[in-house]
């Protein structure tokens, strides 16, 4: 395992300084939508853009990795990632916004596919859940410093975007300066996602789900924030504690993924996250520590939704299906993305603040059921 880790950690560091910048970027749009007076059904359209250009980005980026390799690609979508958050402070329209939210989700689709099919192509079915629970866990650290970084100006002047660019551009650097060797999948199979869906129904489900669920969490976590009167530090601290406690937990829940069924594993998950949103509810009204408590909790069970699905669904691949599978595993997840934030600030328009927590229980009653429906259906 360490030798893995010490192959891919250029890599890593990468997708450590990126994904700083994509957590202060997330909640800094939604905190300046916020402030510029947008309702919360339209940055609720404004983050959903995101997961428009997360679908396309998906279908293209495995063509392009064929043709010029994973390197060239990263570097390529992390530069254009940098211009698209420097034209949005530029232009601070919701229109111009859908459109530069779905550029960065294109990118960071692009960059995903190409970090993870590199990753599974280092992992084996005997470590690949501690291996994306180890980039989930770093994903989450550097995400959670990025919603920090929210303190270091006002979010309505334009040197935090300065900043979430800076992030982005660096984060190619231990990528191109660093001699490690690339995946060589030779000619990729092609893997549809309904092709995807018979090997495995509850890899491809769970990841729409994780779509549905933390893009809606964290896309309108703000816009929730503000509406139940926290301030813009606060906000910032609640964002963050969700992401912390993601860097926390999946490494363990990896540890117990690679030794169980990891349908056991996210059944479980599944149902300790309902629960946690209907105790939101409570305490919401009760005690801001009680919410924060919860928000921190969410966080850490959450996240991994994501990485077990996708090491559920890659459990069953050959090689040269991973940058395919990769692909439709993004545009399950940005199906499920997509419609996270809309969904989440209708429930919230109609339903008020409530409105948030309600409809991630039902999200999550829902993916729970399925895993337990699989569960009979096929054994282990």
């Amino acid at each position: 395992m360490r030798a893995v880790l010490l192959a891919t950690a250029p890599l890593l560091i990468g997708v450590a300084l990126i994904m700083a910048g994509n957590g202060l970027q997330g909640s800094l749009l939604a905190l300046r939508a916020t402030l510029e007076g947008f309702p919360a059904s339209v940055t609720g359209i404004i983050m959903s853009g995101y997961y428009v250009g997360f679908l396309f980005g998906s279908q293209l980026t495995p063509k392009i990795v064929e043709r010029v390799g994973h390197v060239r690609v990263f570097a390529a979508l992390a530069a254009l990632a940098s211009m698209a958050i420097l034209i949005q402070a530029v232009f601070v329209y919701w229109q111009s916004w859908t459109f530069f939210r779905a550029l960065t989700g294109f990118c960071y689709s692009g960059l995903y596919v190409v970090i993870e099919s590199w990753l599974n192509d280092r992992a084996s079915n005997e470590n690949r859940g501690r291996l994306l629970a180890g980039y989930t866990v770093i994903q989450a650290a550097a995400i959670a410093s990025g919603q920090l970084m929210l303190n270091l100006h006002d979010p309505a002047g334009f040197q935090l975007f300065t900043l979430v660019a800076i992030l982005i551009s660096a984060s190619v650097l231990p990528v191109l300066l660093v001699s490690a060797p690339q995946p060589h999948f030779g000619e990729s199979r092609k893997l549809s996602l309904r092709t995807l869906w018979r090997l495995s129904p509850l890899g491809t489900l769970g990841t729409f789900g994780a779509g549905l669920t933390l893009s809606g969490f964290s896309g309108m976590g703000a816009v929730y924030a503000r509406a139940i009167g926290f301030s813009v530090s606060e906000v910032s601290l609640y964002m963050a504690l969700a992401v912390i406690g993601s860097a926390i937990f999946p490494w363990p829940l990896g540890w117990l993924a690679d030794r169980f069924d990891r349908r056991r594993i996210i059944t479980a998950l599944t149902t300790v996250l309902a629960v946690l949103c209907l105790a939101g509810l409570y305490v919401a009204d009760v005690s801001r520590i009680g919410l924060l408590t919860v928000v921190f909790l969410y966080g850490g069970f959450g996240m991994p939704i994501y990485s077990l699905s996708v090491a559920h669904a890659n459990d069953r691949l050959e090689p040269d299906q991973m940058v395919a599978a990769s692909s439709s595993l993004m545009l399950a997840y940005g199906i499920g993305a997509i419609l996270g934030p809309v969904t989440v600030g209708q429930a919230m328009q109609h339903l008020g603040p409530p409105g948030y927590f309600v409809y991630l229980a039902a999200a999550h009653v829902l993916i729970g059921l399925f895993a337990v429906w699989r569960m009979i259906r096929r054994p282990t």
